[in-house]
């Protein structure tokens, strides 16, 4: 995978494929540009490109976990979209990675050709919060892939019925490494360290008028219906606020879809229509 360099000096790693209307994967806050390889198939017509957050899959941790945060990030993809000389792209951002989508509309908008968000709004659950804080920065029990593929089906099965292991097992392998000793995280455990130090430095910050600033923005927002991260209350508010907002919610899919569901792409397909 090719990478670039930040202002403050860390490779990251990005991936760029195909021609089009140039569409920038964001992943989730532990997840990493694989995590988009199940939409990739049905996006063939889109110059599709994913990166790796610092800190995340293949691209360098920070030494300073402080600067795991998403106005930093957002800083990284403005300088990832310079070194590959693209004035404007489109948004697909899951979770974290839709944050940071929010955040660059509000600081970035003449970059944004449109944004969709997959299983994130300006309010998080905090019923999702704390499921998430209960993982983040763990080391895997899991010794094999093949175990935390098992793991993931039995954990996430309630909010994911009927997901075949075939599916968990490759999401396991975008997730963990295999090593002689185990398996071990995609990512810096200290991720967590600079979440709970956000936490205790205040209340969260106000996150609807980042949301607000995506009002001339063409704008998508898919919710899985299991998903105890994003509410339907939050849903419905956020299209009293943006009239133009394209949604859709997948059946049967927690935190987060998977995007190759026909609701997803629906969404998808739409909103990058209106460029």
């Amino acid at each position: 995978m090719p990478s670039f360099t930040t202002t403050d000096g860390l490779h990251l790693q990005f991936s760029d494929e195909g021609a089009g209307v140039p569409l920038l994967c964001l992943p989730g806050l532990t997840r990493n540009g694989e995590d988009f390889n199940f939409v990739k198939p049905h996006l063939g017509h889109l110059r599709l490109l994913t990166l790796d957050f610092r800190g995340r899959g293949s691209s360098d941790h920070d030494p300073d976990h402080a600067n795991y945060n998403i106005g930093r990030e957002a800083q990284d993809v403005i300088e990832l979209l310079d070194h590959l000389g693209l004035d404007k792209v489109a948004l697909l951002g899951t979770s974290r990675g839709g944050l940071v989508s929010m955040v660059l509309a509000a600081t970035h908008p003449d970059r944004l050709a449109a944004v969709i968000l997959n299983d994130i709004g300006p309010e998080v659950a905090p019923a999702g919060l704390e499921r998430i804080m209960g993982y983040v920065g763990m080391a895997p029990n899991s010794k094999t892939l093949d175990q935390a593929a098992v793991g993931l089906k039995k954990f996430m099965d309630p909010e994911f019925p009927g997901v075949p292991l075939a599916r968990w097992r490759a999401q396991a392998e975008f997730q963990f490494a295999q090593t002689g000793a185990g398996l071990t995280l995609r990512y810096d455990a200290k991720l967590r360290d600079a979440m709970l130090e956000q936490a205790q430095a205040g209340p969260p910050p106000d996150l609807w008028p980042l949301f607000e600033a995506l009002k001339p923005i063409p704008t998508g927002v898919i919710r899985g219906a299991n998903s105890d991260l994003f509410t339907p209350e939050t849903l419905t508010k956020m299209q009293e606020v943006h009239p133009g907002l394209v949604s859709g919610e997948v059946p049967d899919r927690g935190h987060v879809p998977f995007l190759d569901e026909p609701e997803a792409l629906d969404v998808i397909h739409q909103v990058v229509g209106q460029i």
